[in-house]
């Protein structure tokens, strides 16, 4: 089945209508005559199968129906606005104001939110973003290859300051069918033979002991599951992936668990399609920093951004 997603320029238009109370001044705001505005929300309410306006002799106004679309409608352009920010930043020049570098994680789930702060704050700054692994990222720093850079590694290069603009927290992840997705569930009676126990978490000898899809060498998930489980007990990879998506991608499909980030996982969390299963005995919560290089001093656009990263996260002060 085909999806055919509403215009942008006519949700836009009909929050006009919301917030001016008239399709006349909507129409004004948004540049075109009010008959232009009148066919382009015919246009939406026939894409969406609904009827968005009462119209009348006295004026036009939001139906029921449309007032849901406006609230559902202000999710879906401020997520556009992020992704036209980001978009902008990815192409930005090697000679812009700032130059940034986040690792993938950071980039997909937090940078975004953080560069539409960055551009009500100064409207005017170009910011030029890499995104790459934390590892990348800290060479990059550690070269000056950048003004500021984020990543999800627990541990930063002593060539670097970091400072610390927001926690995360790791997951264990499973498909809805694997045995641990029973794990942690309330015990209502004794197990199968060979069935996982309800009502008792994974432990870090289970986890250990399991060979896991990974996230490859050089990327801040992997830095911090490498430091989490040591020793001679610990399982070697089934798979070594690049991205998050694609680890994701290979749990969905039953391949084997995986440990990613919270950010990387809630949509899949809240589907159902991907389970968290708890564990007992380990602390999965990691801090993301910024970094820069030593002995130089963060100002200007680069200074800010970091401010409203850690702002964003909890209301911390200027590094």
């Amino acid at each position: 089945m085909t999806v055919r997603w509403p215009d942008l320029a006519s949700l836009e238009l009909l929050l006009l209508v919301a917030e001016q109370g008239s399709l006349g001044k909507a129409a004004k705001l948004h540049g075109i005559t009010q008959a232009s505005a009148s066919r382009r929300l015919d246009t939406l309410e026939r894409e969406l199968g609904v009827p968005l306006l009462h119209r009348s002799t006295t004026g036009s106004r939001l139906s029921p129906q449309g007032q849901v679309v406006v609230d559902w409608a202000r999710a879906t352009l401020a997520a556009a606005n992020d992704l036209l920010t980001g978009v902008q930043a990815l192409r930005g020049r090697t000679d812009a104001r700032v130059r940034v570098a986040a690792s993938m994680t950071v980039a997909e789930y937090l940078m975004p939110g953080w560069l539409v702060a960055l551009r009500r704050v100064l409207p005017d700054v170009e910011v030029g973003l890499r995104v790459v692994n934390s590892g990348e990222v800290c060479r990059m720093a550690t070269d000056g290859e950048i003004d500021a850079g984020f990543i999800e590694s627990p541990v930063v290069p002593r060539e670097l300051t970091s400072w610390p603009v927001a926690e995360d927290r790791l997951v264990v992840v499973v498909a809805p069918g694997h045995p641990w997705a029973r794990r942690g569930e309330p015990l209502r009676g004794e197990p199968l033979r060979g069935e996982s126990p309800r009502g008792e978490p994974l432990s870090r000898a289970d986890l250990a002991a399991t060979p896991l899809v990974v996230r490859e060498p050089g990327s801040g998930t992997r830095y911090a599951l490498d430091r989490l489980l040591t020793g001679p007990d610990v399982a070697p990879p089934i798979l070594e992936l690049s991205s998050n998506a694609a680890v994701k991608v290979a749990v969905e499909t039953g391949v084997a668990p995986a440990v990613l980030s919270h950010l990387a996982v809630a949509a899949e969390l809240r589907d159902g399609r991907l389970i968290e299963v708890p564990v007992t005995d380990l602390d999965l919560r990691r801090p993301l920093f910024a970094v820069w290089r030593a002995r130089t001093r963060l100002t200007g656009p680069a200074a800010e951004l970091v401010r409203l990263a850690r702002t964003a996260a909890h209301g911390a002060p200027r590094p």
